[in-house]
């Protein structure tokens, strides 16, 4: 700060000057408080928003493309159906008792029946429009829940729409004495035809 004075004589007092900041020297605006001040974070810029765009275009595109693909190799892997073999073992004789045996109606749509001299195997469909019947112990027969055909313990039809006795599945016995059933070769009884369960003797087996 610089002093001037504010006479000319030697007595004179001096009198403090303002002077403007200049380097080294203060100016009165320096002695007022400095205030902090904080930079607001910058908004994403236009190439940020243009390369998020393109990112979900892209992946939309990849998407797409991986499931056409997918879609035209499913036609060299048809669908195949898996069904159990038609021929198989099902015990020995001494395992069934006198009666209707529902062990295998669930695996093989079948029904092994035991009479006093003979055992046979049932196919379980229904000779009206092929629907599975149930054998109902109760009533000591089997019916059909679709139609309500009947059927007795030997599978002949007796009521309903039925045309005719369920078919027996093909058994015999093998090297091992097991019942060996195949349902692709079955015996029918066709009205007014030849009865089949009496005539082929691979339609049942002799027991005792």
């Amino acid at each position: 700060m610089e002093t001037v004075n504010s006479g000319t004589g030697p007595g004179s007092t001096p009198v403090p000057s303002k002077t403007t900041g200049i380097a080294g020297v203060a100016s009165s605006d320096a002695a007022l408080p400095k205030t902090s001040r904080t930079t607001a974070p910058a908004a994403p810029g236009a190439a940020d928003v243009l390369k998020s765009r393109r990112r979900i275009v892209w992946t939309a595109v990849t998407a797409f493309l991986i499931t056409n693909f997918l879609m035209f190799l499913r036609f060299f892997f048809p669908r195949t159906l898996f069904e159990p073999s038609t021929k198989f073992r099902v015990g020995y004789p001494s395992d069934f008792g006198p009666g209707v045996d529902e062990r295998f109606k669930q695996s093989h749509r079948i029904w092994v029946v035991r009479r006093p001299d003979r055992l046979f195997v049932i196919y379980g469909k229904c000779t009206h429009l092929g629907c599975t019947p149930n054998w109902i112990e109760s009533e000591n027969k089997f019916k059909c829940p679709c139609h309500g055909s009947g059927y007795d313990m030997e599978g002949r039809n007796f009521e309903g729409p039925a045309p005719r006795p369920m078919d027996r599945a093909f058994v015999e016995l093998d090297a091992e004495g097991q019942i060996v059933v195949d349902t692709s070769r079955l015996s029918s009884c066709p009205p007014g035809g030849e009865c089949q369960f009496d005539t082929n003797p691979n339609s049942y087996l002799i027991v005792s």
